[in-house]
């Protein structure tokens, strides 16, 4: 039999580009493996002490600000996402729907969500929040990490600086850089609170940072719609509920998880 160079090549790198293909293929589905998917927690976060505050299916652990029940305005989606259905009211919504909050108590913790806007809908994340007498919303009391469709939505161009766009320290702090994404798709939110030192992320940047009753603070309120609300707003709990809000829009909220953080 007469040996072909040729061929002998072009079968070598046939049989080196299968197994790259498949080497490749299985680099990718091990990858896979590892991410946990929505509304769950990998191993390594379990390991770490991670807390699943919603599971995708389930409404546990959930009830209406100042209510013993849970709204029905809110709903769980096909996708396993939390999902507030508008009713164009603005804060007002409807009997059926209102805030919503996590019936436990935290104090030093790392908390994370994702959250998705229609188009021009606004709402917010909520912590260190109390369940005031005086008041029927949590926003009167709790800092609110903004959750907002910064292009379509008329709050985005009012307060100070852009103080009122996604991630910022609601109508106090600007969220810097400011790299929200549009409307129909999942952003990321961290809050760290670490007794009086408080960070909000952003989609894995740090957009806000500040300290509870600093001069810095005290002066920002003070130049601010808070005081013609609630004059001791500045008195931010050391521990409080977390929140989600009803504005009247359309919202949804998955990944929900909390880690409790030794006090310093």
């Amino acid at each position: 039999m007469k040996f072909n160079l040729n061929n002998a090549l072009s079968a070598g790198l046939i049989a080196v580009f299968l197994f790259s293909a498949c080497a490749q293929q299985k680099e990718q589905t091990s990858t896979e493996s590892m991410e946990a998917k929505p509304n769950t927690l990998s191993q390594a976060e379990i390991d770490d002490g991670w807390m699943l505050l919603f599971d995708g299916k389930t409404t546990d652990g959930w009830r209406g600000y100042k209510k013993d029940n849970f709204p029905n305005a809110w709903m769980i989606s096909d996708d396993g996402s939390l999902h507030i259905q508008g009713s164009g009211r603005g804060e007002l919504g409807n009997a059926e729907g209102g805030d919503i909050i996590y019936d436990q108590v935290f104090s030093d913790f790392h908390f994370k969500v994702e959250w998705k806007v229609a188009e021009a809908a606004n709402a917010g994340i909520f912590y260190r929040g109390v369940e005031h007498p005086d008041f029927d919303y949590i926003w009167m009391s709790a800092p609110e990490m903004q959750v907002l469709d910064n292009i379509n939505h008329p709050d985005a161009a009012l307060g100070k600086n852009g103080n009122r766009k996604a991630g910022s320290l609601y109508d106090l702090i600007p969220a810097d850089p400011q790299n929200a994404k549009p409307f129909d798709e999942w952003n990321s939110a961290e809050v760290i609170a670490r007794g009086n030192n408080i960070q909000h992320i952003q989609n894995g940047e740090v957009v806000v940072e500040y300290t509870i009753g600093s001069e810095r603070m005290e002066a920002l309120i003070a130049d601010s719609k808070w005081p013609g609300i609630n004059a001791e707003w500045g008195n931010i709990a050391m521990e409080g509920i977390l929140g989600l809000q009803d504005h009247g829009d359309d919202v949804w909220f998955r990944n929900i998880k909390i880690k409790e953080l030794e006090s310093e």
